[in-house]
């Protein structure tokens, strides 16, 4: 079996995650939402910093809906920053999962539709 042609299903769902330019643009979109709120206390230390947060979390909706779920299940209002940052990035990376493989079964729908030129 070549190396080439046979790729193990963790390479194969990376692939779709993060290997395609809708993903990138998701992935990019998120990123910058969360590096926006992690700087935004340097600028403005206020007390409404911390809503800044709201953007990377409906940017990662509905998975981050579970999250949110969880965490209130597990701590109530008081869970932790550390489980909601991860939680975004699990969420984000789900969604952006998903958007891959919405993206190749378009593209293969679309392939086997396009008749052959012969």
């Amino acid at each position: 079996m070549n190396a080439r042609t046979h790729t193990g299903p963790i390479r194969a769902l990376a692939r779709l995650a993060v290997a395609n330019r809708a993903s990138g643009v998701y992935l990019t979109l998120v990123g910058g939402a969360v590096a926006v709120a992690a700087a935004q206390p340097l600028f403005a230390p206020d007390a409404d910093a911390s809503f800044i947060w709201v953007w990377p979390a409906l940017f990662t909706f509905p998975a981050f809906g579970v999250v949110a779920w969880l965490g209130e299940s597990a701590w109530g209002a008081a869970a932790p920053t550390w489980f909601f940052v991860t939680g975004i990035a699990a969420s984000a990376l789900l969604q952006s999962l998903a958007l891959g493989a919405t993206l190749r079964a378009l593209r293969g729908r679309r392939r086997r539709q396009v008749p052959s030129a012969g």
